[in-house]
């Protein structure tokens, strides 16, 4: 019978009825610490998007600034300068951006989305805004133009119509080219939507538009008719000129190529099948792939070049996208990884009537950006200097420090520098425009991220920067080439057996250790000299959960259940009746699922194996994913933990020091009732619960969310769902923490439960949440400071366990760590999330740590041994407390924080932070004014309180959208920065710390930087005389309202952009900002008046038509006698 507790309920009512957000409880000892963290000191904000833009679809280039512009299928819009000059804006209404063009050297860019509307951005200050926009309502927009030096965007539309700009107003002109006008009697179908508009670049007063049938037509915009049609049977997906306006060249469907003469009617002069095989006897080549799109430059010394995207022959099935660059007789393919979305040549001048001298083409692909110098024999590919490989694996974890030592990024570049590709372009980088920002922001930032192939990348991301500084394969440690005899029973196909799950990092003795997804754990040591190890040390664990004495493998509960296996091959642990791991038993009993390389290691410069850790099969069960890590490089221990227990690892021992299950831990403080359970020998499918690995994610899901929809009880339900499979290993990443039912509802994940599953669930669906090492007061009462390991559960307990160290230098080596429980410390509700400690003043207690030493170094024994005796073992400030002070533990779990004063074991505050949703992260964060707790919720929110208090200080309702995702990758760092991955693609960096939002204007970068235009190509004195030179035009004559009247106001909205008045303060002061701010007012007053103007006119018509129907009544009525009605 359970025991009735008195106290408990009333701690219960006291809870539930407390009126204020942050409850002191407890005897009132001497808290009251001046807390110096204001609301004041918070504020939210995003401060920049790093990474390669998701999902892009267009793209355009301003030859004079050398600004690139990429726009996404999700509106998005990401401009890059010179390296570290980037800029991320987005479309209201996130529509596609299907079409970008620059007002080269103007500070501006035009974007055509696919919900028809076009719109106006002004560059010209730091954070680009819409000026202007229209919206067509009856026509669907296809295709822009934007002639060099002009004010008048031609859009061409799916009817076949060309409608026309003026870009400074936004207004539509009323001249239009009508599709039936283009083409009169030469067909007599509808010619399709129009693919292509451009100038002929030496008459300004000839436009080429090509519609996607086939059928290109010269326009004459004086004379308003059609001076040429050509005609073709395939249809056109691009058409590009000669620089001369003599020849242009268009690309067809069916992978052809054709050149025609301007004026020459009828039939191309040429046409080409590039990649089409041609048949001996004179036949027609075979019909290939589209060429999507071709560009046609010419060069002043030699033959022009020739570029295009698609036309491979249909029999070249697997082949990758290919651009091919085709110059005088040579022709060079070049092989993609990704598919092509759009490419540019970048030519050395913005004029389209000269020599255009190629010398790069950027190639936009799905996932990548690719520039080709053309300058080079052999077209080398520049080395991009954008962090655009965040995705090169999926990411599934990340971590941030901000304020780290000095020297670890020239540390970590120096060893990364050596790991870079050969064979790329001598020149600078090409897309070189804006200027850096002036931000005095110097502390040393460096975000981590895991990818799902088992590598780890290093960014330096000071300075609202990002720049990959090392990378490292965890996979290398393990045998990739698994045969079926090693498996076992296993069925162990899943994609990325190496994904790293959990990152633990110390930056000061730069200690790293990452847990993956496969049960296993790597511990690294940095070092800057190249070393061979000739086997790996390699620990195995067997974790198991059981209560059955005649099967536990654990005799004592301090017992450790794995044996050292320093200097010999993988061998197993535990009683000898089990085969060995070579051997294929049939329960899978002691099968690590990895195999440890058994070859020697050559290790380069950076981090280096130190230990490999692996959980084994028990008894035919799968190890347990692991669900937390902690290090602690001072007392050189690492500590894992999952649904099965924990177990502590002496790293420089090379040894198990505690392997505890879930019962041995709680000890005589389980708040549980746990009933025994045994091995499953031979499994039943289970009725009510699908396989969790059904409809598990395919490689494009994997591209979309790196992280699994399996959040939570994937053990238990994989302990459950056995079957005929043999119980598949779950290597889905489900988050650290276990409980999160709520998630999983508003994701709307299938959760179906079997009815069976009684109290067994409550103890399998419990882990461990969270480990936090620190020196603090083990016991109650205590008056001495000890190491201590704290355990967060996920049912919401934290347990204590005091660490006994041997003395410093040999003893170290030699004898044992010792763990030793000391019972629980508090209890929460919710999952554990995040610990940490306190001194009497308030300030945050950083666990201890030892400095880094070079590990390779070429002594003899006891010189090493000198060396390591004299290094300090660092201890957290703490130590020089005066010992009657107190010290204070923070605790926050999912749903509430709490603050316990030490070592009375007191809660003195307790705040209720949700009681709807849950925290996904939750750090104890250092700002310059002092520390305090920020957590994020799973509703979007991001809150700070402050410490020991617990005040609310900022509260703001940030992403009321949360997908996986950014539940897994969000993390909190000092001094107010924050992350996440915002796309597969895209880190988001957002700041919550006053200061930084009012620096951040100063901190980021110019895109537009005044520079002159080059001047225009020269003449020449006969090309003068005779005529043949560019021919201007007087567009305003034509397109402008005197001579073309107004357009139909129904065809299009115009609607002001937010960025209308601000835009021109950022952009210009003085007169000339007054002028532009007035020409703004003006227009809107205008169009205000031009409704008005309408909205009488209408009136008046209406009044007319009640007039006219009035007398004609009174006509029919006037003769009637009165008893005829």
């Amino acid at each position: 019978m359970k025991k009735f507790n008195i106290r408990k309920v009333l701690d219960g009512l006291k809870e539930v009825s407390s009126p204020t957000p942050a409850v002191q409880v407890g005897p009132q000892e001497n808290h009251l610490i001046h807390e110096t963290l204001q609301s004041e000191h918070f504020q939210l904000c995003k401060t920049v998007r790093h990474g390669f833009p998701y999902q892009p679809s267009s793209m355009a280039f301003d030859p004079v600034q050398k600004i690139l512009a990429v726009g996404t299928e999700g509106g998005a819009l990401r401009l890059f300068g010179r390296p570290g000059v980037e800029c991320y804006c987005q479309h209201e209404s996130g529509a596609a951006v299907i079409q970008l063009q620059f007002l080269i050297n103007e500070g501006a860019l035009v974007s055509a989305l696919a919900d028809d509307s076009v719109h106006l951005w002004n560059l010209r200050q730091k954070r680009p805004a819409v000026l202007h926009s229209l919206k067509f309502s009856r026509e669907r927009i296809t295709f822009c133009h934007l002639p060099f030096q002009s004010k008048w965007l031609y859009i061409g539309t799916e009817r076949g119509n060309i409608h026309i700009v003026n870009v400074e107003s936004f207004m539509l002109s009323g001249y239009v080219i009508m599709w039936n006008k283009a083409i009169e009697l030469s067909s007599k179908v509808h010619p399709g939507p129009v693919v292509h508009i451009s100038d002929n670049p030496m008459d300004e007063g000839k436009l080429i538009i090509g519609f996607e049938s086939g059928t290109v037509v010269l326009w004459d915009l004086k004379s308003k008719k059609a001076d040429y049609r050509y005609t073709h049977d395939e249809a056109i997906h691009s058409v590009a000129w000669h620089h001369e306006g003599k020849q242009f060249i268009c690309s067809h469907s069916d992978g052809t190529l054709t050149i025609w003469n301007v004026r020459g009617q009828g039939k191309p002069i040429q046409t080409i099948t590039p990649h089409g095989k041609q048949p001996k006897d004179g036949k027609k080549p075979e019909p290939c792939k589209p060429i999507l799109k071709v560009e046609y430059k010419t060069t002043r010394n030699g033959d022009p070049f020739i570029i295009f995207s698609g036309g491979l022959s249909y029999d070249t099935v697997g082949r990758r996208s290919c651009l091919t660059v085709m110059h005088g007789k040579s022709t060079a393919v070049l092989e993609m990884d990704h598919p092509i979305v759009d490419f540019l040549t970048l030519c050395e001048t913005p004029y389209p009537n000269d020599f255009q001298e190629p010398y790069a083409v950027v190639v936009l692909l799905e996932k990548d950006l690719v520039v080709i110098d053309l300058a080079q024999n052999g077209y080398p590919i520049f080395e991009n200097p954008y962090p655009l490989t965040i995705h090169e694996s999926p990411v599934t974890c990340c971590e941030y420090f901000a304020d780290c030592p000095v020297d670890l990024i020239p540390a970590l570049y120096s060893v990364g520098s050596r790991q870079k590709r050969q064979g790329y372009s001598k020149k600078e980088w090409p897309i070189s425009g804006g200027n850096w920002g002036q931000g005095t922001q110097s502390y040393p930032e460096i975000i981590i991220t895991g990818h799902a192939d088992g590598t780890v990348k290093f960014w330096d991301a000071s300075a609202i920067m990002l720049q990959v500084l090392y990378k490292l394969k965890t996979a290398k440690v393990f045998d990739r080439n698994r045969s079926k005899e090693e498996k076992g029973s296993t069925d162990v196909s899943d994609e990325d057996p190496f994904a790293i799950q959990i990152m633990t990092w110390c930056p000061e003795s730069r200690m790293l250790c990452v847990a993956g997804v496969s049960a296993n754990l790597v511990i690294y040591r940095f070092s800057k000299l190249e070393v061979t190890t000739e086997v790996v040390q390699l620990l195995e664990v067997r974790m198991q959960y059981e209560l059955n004495d005649t099967e536990s493998p654990d005799g004592g509960s301090e017992q450790t259940s794995a044996l050292p296996t320093p200097g010999a091959s993988p061998q197993t642990s535990g009683p000898p009746s089990h085969p060995s791991t070579s051997s294929n038993n049939s329960d899978g009993g002691n099968i690590p699922c990895l195999k440890v390389r058994s070859t020697p290691l050559k290790q380069s410069p950076g981090y280096q194996v130190d230990l490999v850790v692996q959980l084994v099969w028990v008894s035919g069960e799968p190890p347990q994913q692991i669900t937390s890590l902690a290090l602690n490089s001072s007392y050189g221990l690492v500590v894992f933990g999952n649904s099965n227990g924990l177990a502590v690892v002496d790293y420089i021992q090379k040894t198990v020091v505690l392997n505890l299950g879930m019962v041995e831990l709680y000890g005589s403080s389980d708040p549980y009732q746990r009933q025994p359970r045994s091995p499953r020998k031979s499994r039943q499918p289970s009725g009510g619960l699908c396989d969790i690995n059904e409809g598990s994610a395919t490689s494009e899901d994997r591209c979309k969310s790196p992280t699994s929809v399996l959040m939570s009880n994937s053990n238990l339900q994989q302990f459950y769902n056995g079957g005929g499979r043999g119980a598949k290993m779950s290597r889905k990443l489900s988050l650290p923490t276990e409980l999160k039912p709520d998630l999983d509802r508003d994701n709307s994940f299938s959760r179906s439960r079997s009815s069976s599953v009684t109290s067994i669930d409550k103890e399998a669906r419990e882990a461990i949440s969270n480990f936090h090492f620190c020196e603090t007061f083990a016991r109650k009462g205590d008056s001495t400071l000890t190491p201590c390991l704290y355990v967060g559960m996920s049912l919401g307990t934290v347990l204590g366990l005091a660490i006994t160290l041997p003395p410093a230098g040999e003893q170290r080596q030699l004898q044992p760590v010792i763990l030793s429980p000391t019972g629980m410390l508090v209890r929460l509700k919710g999952s554990i999330m995040r610990m940490a400690f306190l001194d009497s003043t308030g300030s945050q207690l950083s666990p201890a740590h030892e400095p880094w030493y070079e590990p390779n170094i070429t002594l003899d024994g006891e010189e090493r041994e000198k060396v390591r005796k004299r290094r300090p073992v660092s201890v957290s400030p703490s130590t020089s407390q005066d010992l009657n002070e107190n010290q204070y533990g923070v605790v926050c779990s999912e749903k509430q924080a709490k603050v316990i004063s030490l070592p009375s074991q007191t809660c003195i505050y307790k705040h209720s932070i949700t009681e709807t949703s849950f925290i996904l992260r939750a750090d104890v964060v250092q700002m310059s004014q002092g520390a305090c707790l920020a957590c994020f919720c799973a509703n979007g929110h991001i809150m700070t309180l402050s410490l020991p208090g617990l005040r609310p200080l900022m509260d703001v309702n940030y992403l009321p959208l949360t997908d996986m995702r950014i539940a897994r990758t969000f993390c909190f760092t000092n001094l107010g920065q924050a992350m996440y991955l915002c796309s597969p693609t895209e880190i988001q960096r957002i700041t919550y710390s006053q200061d930084t939002c009012e620096n951040l204007q100063e901190m980021l970068g110019e895109l537009f930087t005044p520079v002159e235009t080059p001047e225009a190509p020269n003449r020449g004195f006969f090309k003068g005389l005779f005529g043949g030179g560019a021919q201007s035009l007087d567009r305003e004559e034509l397109f402008g309202e005197l001579a073309a009247g107004r357009a139909s106001r129904s065809l299009a909205q115009h609607i002001p952009g937010p960025g209308g008045i601000e835009g021109m303060k950022g952009a210009a002061s003085g007169v000339v900002g007054e002028l532009a701010r007035a020409r703004i007012a003006l227009d809107e007053r205008g169009q205000k008046l031009g409704e008005l103007e309408e909205r009488t006119a209408a009136m008046m018509a209406s009044a007319d038509a009640f007039s006219k129907h009035a007398h004609e009544m009174m006509l029919k009525c006037k003769d009637k006698k009165w008893y005829q009605f």
